[in-house]
C-alpha cells in the first residue's frame, strides 16, 4: 500500500453530550468522548449498554441529541464527513447470485447491480481489496460463498471507499477463526496507522482489546470510565462489569 500524504489524514473525532431517548426512556446519556487520528477506541460493556445505539447514533441511523465534530489535521471542522462501517453480521439471502465485484461496484456508480460492471469499476474493485490483502480471485465469487473471514475483509474493503473520516466496526470477528481474527485485527492497526484514521471499536474480547486498542471506554448508559487500555482494564468498574478475578490482566503482563 502506498503512503497518503499528511493532507489527506483524517485527524479526530469529538463527540459531545451525546444522548438517545427512546418511547421517553433515556438509553445513552450525556456521552463525551474524543477520539484522535491513528488512535482505535474500544467501547465495552455488558450486553444492552447502549453499544452498537451509539454507532447506529454516529451512523445517523437514530435520532440523538448532542454534537459530533470531525476535525481535519488542521484542526478545522469537516462538514461532510464520511463515516465507514463494518457490521459484526450482513443479513442477506445467501442463495442470491450477487458477486463480491456486484457489491463493490454498487458502491461505486449508480448502476443496478444486475448490469455488468465496466472494466474501470471491475479494475477500482480490485484495487479495493488490495487495499485489504484480498485478492482479484475474490471478485467473481458470490457472497453467500465467502467464509466468515473473506465477507469481513470485502466489507472492510466496501467501508474505506471512500476513505472514511471515521471507521466504525461492530464486533467485526464474531465469525472468524482465530487466524483470521488476529489477521482482520493487524490489517485494521496497518490501515489506521497509515491512514490515521480514527476507529471505534465495539468488542466483548477484553483479549482483543486488550491487545489491539489505543484506549478503551466503559458504557453502561453513559461512560462509567474511559483511559489508557490497561488503566481501563485493570479497573475495579471493568472486574465487577465482567466478573473478573483481581489482576486478571496484570498477570498477563499486556499479552492477551
Amino acid at each position: 500500500m502506498n503512503p497518503v500524504s499528511h493532507e489527506h489524514c483524517r485527524c479526530s473525532v469529538e463527540i459531545q453530550n451525546l444522548t438517545v431517548k427512546k418511547h421517553g426512556s433515556v438509553i445513552l446519556q450525556d456521552i463525551n468522548l474524543s477520539v484522535h487520528h491513528a488512535q482505535i477506541l474500544a467501547l465495552i460493556g455488558r450486553n444492552g449498554a447502549g453499544k452498537s445505539t451509539l454507532l447506529k447514533a454516529l451512523l445517523g441511523r437514530i435520532p440523538c441529541e448532542g454534537t459530533v465534530l470531525y476535525r481535519d489535521h488542521e484542526g478545522k471542522v469537516i462538514s461532510n464527513p464520511h463515516i465507514g462501517y463494518v457490521p459484526q453480521h450482513l443479513s442477506f439471502d445467501r442463495s442470491a447470485p450477487v458477486t463480491v465485484c456486484d457489491l463493490l461496484c454498487a458502491g461505486l456508480q449508480r448502476r443496478p447491480v444486475w448490469l455488468r460492471p465496466k472494466k474501470a469499476m471491475r479494475e477500482k474493485a480490485a484495487a479495493m481489496l488490495h487495499t485489504v490483502g484480498a485478492r482479484d480471485f475474490l471478485l467473481s465469487q458470490r457472497l453467500g460463498n465467502l467464509s466468515g473471514g473473506e465477507l469481513q475483509r470485502v466489507l472492510l474493503a466496501f467501508a474505506l471507499e471512500p476513505m472514511p473520516d471515521l471507521l466504525l466496526l461492530d464486533e467485526p470477528v464474531s465469525a472468524m477463526d482465530r487466524p483470521g481474527i488476529r489477521q482482520f485485527y493487524e490489517l485494521v492497526t496497518s490501515l489506521r496507522e497509515e491512514y490515521h484514521m480514527p476507529v471505534i471499536l465495539v468488542s466483548h474480547d477484553l483479549s482483543h482489546v486488550q491487545k489491539y486498542a489505543s484506549r478503551v471506554a466503559l458504557l453502561d448508559q453513559t461512560i462509567l470510565l474511559e483511559g489508557e487500555t490497561e488503566e481501563v482494564l485493570c479497573s475495579e468498574e471493568v472486574r465487577e462489569t465482567f466478573g473478573l478475578p483481581a489482576g486478571l490482566f496484570r498477570e498477563k503482563g499486556g499479552e492477551a
